[in-house]
């Protein structure tokens, strides 16, 4: 029993490997797990450093919807995928730009850019919820800012290009599409935790790791999978800023909220919503088929 015991209190370390070669119970080096994060610490709404962590997270995703998106139209643009970049050029450009802007970023925000990062970091405690809220609000003005500019700057080749707003591309169905989405984006906030836990640093010292960089290189991995699928959305703010300005059904219909809808709309049998009113449409048509349908009967029986 005493043997098992010491088994256990001394795990990996009691037979070491000669080379080790990053095995984080091989080394002797202490660690102590940082305490959660309070859900609300209203003191930091005092504090320069939270309200500068927001401007880094809008500039940073309206730099990312920027440079992918005219990347993304301007494969569209060519006849064919060997005279532009093709899907390789754009799996690039959307990992490397997460790569720099993480890079430059970190310090100052965390480098999220990236509402689905920012929720897993915020269910691990690694932030407040008034941290993580603040963060998405400014994702997701960054992203619409980032589409609103490539659009002012060209219009009809934007709407034309379809705008690098996600689609669910032909031959797929919407529910292939979400698990693509869903697997991608977990592969992606893996990475983000991965590369980024403080007890690894500590750990594999001998083993240095450039954070941006694995998960830069996650974002292009799972870009040249699931390009040809959706257009790759793993990232809400990306997906939401591009929909909104683009605002046409297909990139509504194919959106994260359309297919969250479609589940919702089978799911509650308490609502009496009229057969595909989950499918979605342009905002202005959303708003005034909302309005005729609470007027004519009401949401809930």
């Amino acid at each position: 029993m005493e043997g098992k015991e010491e088994d256990v209190r001394v795990g990996a370390n009691k037979f070491p490997e000669r080379q080790p070669i990053g095995t984080s119970a091989q080394s002797d080096k202490d660690y102590k797990e940082p305490p959660p994060a309070p859900l609300f610490e209203p003191g930091e709404l005092a504090s320069w450093s939270f309200w500068r962590a927001g401007i880094a997270e809008f500039i940073a995703t309206f730099l990312f919807l920027y440079i992918t998106v005219l990347t993304v139209m301007g494969v569209k643009r060519s006849p064919n995928m060997c005279a532009s970049v093709g899907i390789q050029g754009i799996a690039w450009a959307f990992g490397g730009m997460i790569f720099a802007l993480v890079y430059c970023t970190a310090g100052i925000s965390g480098g999220h850019i990236n509402p689905a990062v920012t929720f897993g970091l915020f269910l691990a405690r690694k932030l407040s919820l008034t941290r993580a809220v603040y963060y998405i609000v400014m994702q997701c003005l960054g992203a619409i800012c980032g589409a609103g500019v490539v659009k002012g700057f060209q219009p009809k080749q934007y709407q034309a290009l379809g705008g690098g707003a996600n689609t669910i591309a032909h031959g797929y169905t919407k529910g292939s599409g979400l698990g693509a989405e869903i697997i991608g984006t977990f592969v992606l906030v893996y990475t983000v935790f991965s590369a980024t836990d403080a007890k690894r640093n500590a750990r594999d010292s001998h083993v240095p790791i450039l954070a941006p960089l694995p998960i830069g290189f996650a974002v292009f991995l799972v870009h040249l999978a699931t390009i040809p699928i959706t257009g790759t959305g793993i990232n809400p703010a990306r997906s939401l800023g591009a929909a909104i300005i683009f605002n046409k059904d297909n990139a509504w219909d194919d959106h994260v909220m359309g297919l969250l809808g479609w589940t919702i709309h089978w799911c509650c049998t308490c609502c009496s919503l009229p057969r595909y009113s989950h499918q979605s449409h342009p905002i202005q048509v959303q708003k005034l088929k909302l309005i005729e349908f609470y007027l004519k009967s009401g949401f809930c029986s």
